[in-house]
């Protein structure tokens, strides 16, 4: 029996420092050579300072930034450790809000989020502005969602509109190899871009 157990033991020790400790750390290697702001999580810095990461969305509430869609993960309540708090954009729990299309709920919070847009500016609200992204991190908007924002943030800044759609214009990233997915605008990158117009 023991003649019989050995292969297999050996085997699965084998596989196990094969595929869980040498493909990953090779991969991990590979990646870092090759693409070294990507494998280190597209760290995005200012004055040599991390602000964040242009693949995870983070919350601008200000008037004088442009904000992204918005982002239904949560954390553990620090009351009720049974029970989730809204916390948007919490990295270590990216998720939808898994509300479908019949739930009360969303509905008024959409029809909530719609109206505060409307209140801002009386043109038609992108959908992206008031819907949430499966993983509550998107990092991105729409072209029109960002131009939709530029009365506030211009007024908040007392900039010409004109100047901001130029910027939000430079800001938008194409369609990957010019087919795949739809043009966007990363909010982290634009609103980096918008604070230096005040340093020039």
């Amino acid at each position: 029996m023991l003649s019989q157990l050995r292969p297999a033991l050996v085997l699965l020790i084998a596989l196990t420092l094969l595929t869980g400790l040498g493909y990953p750390l090779a991969m991990t290697g590979i990646a870092g050579l090759l693409f070294p702001a990507k494998a280190a999580g597209s760290i995005v810095e200012r004055d040599g300072k991390p602000v964040g990461s242009s693949l995870i969305g983070q919350s601008f509430t200000s008037d004088r930034y442009f904000q992204g869609r918005p982002s239904a993960t949560s954390a553990p309540d620090p009351a009720d450790a049974s029970k989730t708090v809204p916390a948007p954009y919490n990295a270590a729990n990216s998720s939808g809000s898994n509300l479908g299309p019949t739930s009360a709920a969303l509905a008024e919070r959409v029809k909530a989020d719609v109206e505060a847009r409307k209140a801002e500016n009386a043109g038609a609200v992108p959908i992206d502005l008031v819907t949430t992204s499966g993983s509550g991190l998107d990092p991105d908007i729409s072209p029109e969602a960002a131009l939709f924002q530029v009365p506030r943030v211009a007024k908040a800044r007392s900039l010409p509109e004109d100047r901001l759609r130029d910027l939000v214009g430079a800001q938008v990233q194409g369609r990957l190899l010019g087919v795949l997915g739809e043009p966007r605008v990363n909010v982290l990158a634009l609103n980096l871009a918008l604070d230096g117009l005040g340093r020039k």
